[in-house]
């Protein structure tokens, strides 16, 4: 069964796109840690981030640098931090989220941010008009 990221590749889930090539997808979390908060994913569903080939796992990681180049100048942010856990979903995925507190890069037990589609849509394209 394809996991929830391999629907939203294909298509069957909507999503907010932040940036897209061939290879890999960045959208917008939908239980954020922070305004702006992406997961970038390669579009082969693999479950573990180091099963990845590793030309798959360097060009994740430079696709998230583009990303994160994104975040860093739509958001007025300390850094644009690198999280991978890996459990939440069956699909290799990364977690940047630009914060201003440490804090806000725990996953696990913070609270989340609400936002309705339509203020995710406009945080999309702001991200998505400072992409390189």
């Amino acid at each position: 069964m394809p996991s929830i990221f391999t629907k939203i590749v294909n298509g069957d889930i909507p999503c907010h796109k932040v940036a897209e090539t061939e290879e890999f997808l960045a959208f917008l979390d939908i239980n954020p840690n922070a305004k702006g908060h992406t997961l970038a994913i390669p579009k082969k569903e693999v479950d573990y981030l180091f099963d990845l080939d590793s030309g798959t796992l360097a060009g994740l990681m430079a696709f998230s640098k583009r990303v994160a180049a994104a975040l860093d100048k739509t958001f007025d942010c300390k850094r644009v931090g690198l999280l991978v856990i890996g459990t939440e979903v069956p699909h290799a995925h990364i977690h940047l989220i630009p914060f201003q507190k440490e804090s806000q890069m725990n996953i696990v037990g913070s609270k989340k941010m609400e936002f309705s589609q339509q203020e995710l849509a406009g945080i999309a394209a702001a991200i998505r008009s400072n992409l390189n």
